[in-house]
């Protein structure tokens, strides 16, 4: 059931949220409040995570109580993650926490300062309708409180999402060039920093899907939607496009092209034409920088950049294998062989040398070179790449460790694209081990936002969470991503069994650590047998000597030895593992300061000789 506000409050000013729920029902506004909306037996954080999604805006209750509420916090947390507008219904002229005022910074407020709390109520009422659009306001004080800033208002976000387009060709095999041309689309309104834009991981999944549009807005929480369908037979191509406004499900904007594809630039003209006439619909502000930088042809051979975009296909679709990585690999490769000048064939190939270490198809020994190379020739090319400076700051960061050329790098990458999901995720992560942890929740909060279904970004996420020993809320994040996608993802289980070993909970712990090792490796049922005679510890560690033994013939992962080592209380075997990891380059090694992985070893000399290597500080996060 969808309601119009959600109403969080302490729990110390109960009556008062029961009040303004009273008030604005009264006044035909549907309402969720705990704990009367909470069915019986359901999880209490499952119900309010629920009650917000389904909720239209979120009203907080706010006195001198919220700021030392954890849960008012936990609830301001997901209400701006999901995009709900917040009203900040103020009872008492107290400052805010540093927690609260983060996330309430500018967000509409309405003082409720003196009684009778009813009357402030009632106004309230007006305020949500009349966001809402469910009635005319007629007050005209409450309207001259919106006009002189007495009420304060937030900007209204032009937020977007492009879904992938339809391919209405008489064959499938030109599904990567109608998916290529959504997607540079895409790419142009992201380099807009007036615009929120949703990432191209996000809306994938609802290709061939029948939702409304009002419903997919919603998940995705944007304002407007591009839709479009293209033909492509020989060199002619036909493409349909039009902008909605979601909620109502109002066209816009929409346009036709039809055009015979000879040279590069006819196809370049087109993208760049749409992207502008979306813009200027949604009144955007587009820099003449941008505005250069949308306009750009990256390649003058057309069969180069047909080749770039079969590449890009299947870099989007990665495998569990390394099947996909090699036929991007063989497409990125023809395109560099048609046109030697082309920038982003060479970020293409180092790309797939990036996903190929971060999956663990290549050692970093070998990958690591490999996407130094193609950087290189990269940055001769093409200064001003978004997808070079991205690569470039990974490499800095995962390979050669250099913190501060990383963060120049990803800065960068913002400046041209501020829409970057990934960029924003792992520029978190670059933050939280300097020890910068509100600016890395930050970023890594507006990748969510502007990636909320890729696995990556909730990975990076979930990660932080850890780092903050926000156990609770990684495990929820990896149960809502299973229900949601009915997938299981060795990753998000990685995080799931270190926040339960965390919480003391090793039962559960072991139990996803088996599916990791049955979606990783095999035959391991020997060991896990073991568990009831060797206990949690024995059998860990029996694991990590089984996979120990097995890196003699091939790659292992030296890091997650070293945690489980380290989780079976075997500090020399974790230490030796993890001077490996150092000695291999594992791109993960740099998080032993922050992940809570390594806490029986913070003393240990070995320990703080590595850290020492790595130039971060001699600590723990706490």
């Amino acid at each position: 059931m969808v309601h119009d506000v959600f109403i969080s409050y302490s729990s110390i000013d109960k009556s008062a949220g029961e009040t303004v729920c009273s008030i604005l029902e009264q006044n035909e506004l549907s309402c969720w409040i705990a704990p009367r909306n909470i069915t019986p037996g359901l999880d209490f954080a499952e119900a309010i995570i629920d009650g917000i999604k389904s909720s239209k805006l979120f009203i907080l209750v706010y006195t001198s109580n919220s700021n030392n509420s954890k849960q008012v916090i936990r609830e301001v947390d997901r209400a701006v993650h999901f995009g709900l507008q917040v009203i900040n219904l103020r009872l008492e002229d107290v400052p805010m926490s540093k927690q609260l005022d983060y996330y309430l910074s500018s967000v509409h407020w309405l003082d409720a300062k003196t009684p009778p709390l009813e009357q402030h109520c009632t106004r309230l009422s007006l305020v949500v309708k009349m966001l809402l659009s469910k009635e005319e306001v007629r007050d005209d004080d409450l309207k001259e409180a919106f006009r002189n800033g007495t009420l304060l208002m937030r900007q209204e976000e032009k937020s977007i999402a492009v879904l992938p387009f339809i391919n209405d060709s008489p064959d499938q095999e030109s599904t990567y060039f109608i998916n290529g041309v959504m997607e540079e689309i895409l790419n142009n309104l992201q380099k807009i920093k007036d615009l929120r834009v949703i990432s191209r991981t996000s809306v994938e999944q609802y290709r061939d899907q029948k939702k409304p549009i009002p419903e997919i807005a919603q998940e995705l929480g944007v304002k407007y939607i591009v839709e479009g369908s293209g033909q492509k037979y020989g060199s002619n191509f036909r493409l349909r496009t039009q902008l909605i406004m979601a909620a109502r499900e109002t066209h816009l904007w929409g346009e036709s092209f039809q055009q015979k594809i000879t040279e590069v630039e006819d196809i370049f003209n087109i993208q760049t034409k749409i992207a502008e006439s979306v813009a200027k619909e949604l009144k955007a502000i587009v820099t003449p920088d941008e505005k250069q930088l949308i306009e750009k042809i990256p390649t003058m051979n057309l069969t180069a950049y047909d080749e770039y975009l079969k590449g890009k296909f299947y870099i989007n679709n990665v495998s569990p294998d390394d099947l996909s990585m090699n036929t991007a690999m063989e497409y990125f490769e023809r395109a560099k062989e048609r046109d030697p000048a082309f920038p982003l064939a060479y970020a293409g190939i180092a790309q797939v040398w990036l996903i190929r270490q971060q999956m663990g198809f290549a050692p970093p020994d070998e990958a690591g070179p490999k996407i130094t190379e193609a950087i290189e020739k990269v940055l001769e090319l093409d200064f001003h790449l978004a997808e070079l400076h991205y690569i470039l700051a990974s490499n800095y960061f995962l390979v050669k460790w250099n913190w501060e050329a990383a963060e120049t790098a990803y800065k960068k990458v913002l400046e041209i694209n501020p829409n970057h999901a990934e960029a924003h995720g792992v520029y978190s992560h670059l933050l939280i081990i300097k020890g910068r942890t509100e600016e890395a929740m930050e970023h890594s909060e507006l990748s969510l936002k502007l990636d909320p279904s890729n696995l990556w970004t909730i990975m990076w996420y979930g990660s932080n969470l850890i780092c903050l020993h926000r156990y609770d809320e990684c495990i929820s994040l990896c149960r809502e991503f299973y229900e949601k996608n009915h997938t299981t993802y060795w990753m998000l289980l990685i995080g799931k069994y270190i926040s339960h070993h965390m919480k003391e909970e090793y039962d559960e712990a072991f139990e996803a650590l088996k599916i990791v090792f049955y979606i990783g490796y095999k035959d391991f049922e020997h060991v896990f047998d073991q568990y009831e005679k060797l206990g949690y510890a024995g059998t860990i560690n029996l694991e990590a000597d089984t996979l120990l033994a097995q890196s003699k013939t091939k790659y292992v992962s030296q890091y997650d030895l070293a945690t489980m080592y380290s989780f079976a209380g075997n500090k020399e075997k974790a230490l030796d593992c993890l001077e490996q990891a150092y000695e291999m380059r594992d791109p993960v090694v740099p998080y032993i300061g922050v992940f809570p992985n390594f806490g029986i070893l913070r003393d240990e000399p070995r320990f703080q000789e590595l850290m020492r290597k790595l130039n971060l500080p001699l600590k723990i996060m706490a």
